[in-house]
């Protein structure tokens, strides 16, 4: 095994980590700005494998990260479950909501979603054969509770109130919706490892919102329960968790969902981390985004920070979140110097 990230994975410590971004293709990169306006719109470059494996390769090109992730997103399997979904600039995804039985059944079997994901599928082929040997190609999903809390709103809410409240008041369907989208996630990640995904990413980007018993129940579980299912598939594929704005609770994740690597926020420090986390496998992460943006000292500094503090143990090197538009492509140059000893 001579990929870095895979090392990682599977427990090695590196004198390097290994690094890649969270939404390293993206509109921070002029390229992707060409590419995307060539696309007409942003789902139609998600399903243009031709085009969504240009922007996945366009950071790797530039960087030379050790991963690339699928140029994707999390709102597509809600869209081939059923549900309409289209983009309104500036503002974000749109959906049409689900908060009743009767919306629930409008909903497609799971043994159906390959019909719209295939372009997704397509990507993944591409990339397995165009990028150099040595990076490594990650393909991802939702979290279950993080997708319904846009199936039900029907867009993105600053405090999840939608979905808190379906679970409040009707716990039956919030569940079989969570357990719908659980099953698709299995489906849809299985396709993509037998695509070429060599490793996959679970994003629970609203993980926070839930406490107490509905941390473990509704992010902890799904997690688990998907994780399980495709290392019963495909053994040695490992997995990522990323439930991000867990805090505390993320100690002990990586037995509690199975995965390989926890995937760190920016909430949590790395000296915290390293004991707490990184003592029970890889551990992800976790500079704050915004350096990306203010560049200089500062992120020198705490890119050495974050290095030092994992650097006896099996470490990703990435930010916290992902990267923001207004980000500067010399300051990620100057945080891959600095990580690589530059």
């Amino acid at each position: 095994m001579t990929k870095t990230i895979l090392r990682a994975l599977a427990g090695e410590t590196l004198p390097t980590p290994p690094i890649w971004m969270m939404r390293q293709a993206g509109r921070y990169l002029p390229e992707y700005k060409a590419t995307r306006a060539q696309a007409g719109d942003f789902l139609s470059l998600c399903y243009n494998p031709e085009l969504a494996a240009e922007v996945t390769l366009q950071p790797i090109r530039r960087y030379g990260f050790d991963a690339a992730i699928l140029f994707a997103d999390i709102l597509l399997l809600p869209q081939a479950l059923g549900a309409d979904l289209w983009f309104v600039t500036g503002e974000g995804p749109r959906l049409s909501t689900i908060t009743s039985q009767s919306d629930l059944d409008k909903l497609g079997p799971v043994d159906n979603i390959d019909e719209v994901l295939s372009p997704i599928y397509e990507t993944v082929k591409i990339l397995s054969r165009e990028l150099p040997s040595e990076t490594t190609l990650i393909g991802f999903a939702g979290a279950p509770w993080t997708v319904a809390t846009y199936m039900i709103a029907g867009q993105g809410t600053p405090d999840q109130g939608p979905a808190h409240r379906l679970k409040d008041e009707d716990r039956p369907v919030f569940e079989a919706l969570l357990d719908k989208i659980t099953e698709g996630t299995i489906h849809y990640l299985s396709k993509q490892i037998e695509a070429g995904a060599e490793v996959v990413k679970i994003f629970d980007s609203w993980a926070g919102s839930l406490t107490g018993a509905d941390f473990e129940k509704y992010a902890v579980a799904p997690a688990a329960r998907i994780t399980a299912a495709l290392k019963a598939k495909h053994p040695g594929v490992p997995v990522i968790a990323f439930p991000r704005g867990a805090g505390e609770k993320y100690e002990g994740l990586h037995q509690a969902i199975g995965a390989d690597c926890i995937a760190l926020d920016d909430g949590v420090t790395a000296g915290w981390a390293a004991g707490a986390v990184q003592k029970d496998g890889c551990v992800q992460g976790n500079l704050t985004s915004r350096h990306m943006v203010s560049g200089g000292d500062d992120l020198v500094r705490e890119t050495r920070a974050i290095c030092d503090a994992f650097a006896k143990g099996p470490h990703i090197f990435n930010l916290g979140h992902g990267i923001t538009p207004d980000a500067d492509p010399a300051n990620v140059q100057l945080m891959i110097d600095t990580v690589r000893g530059g």
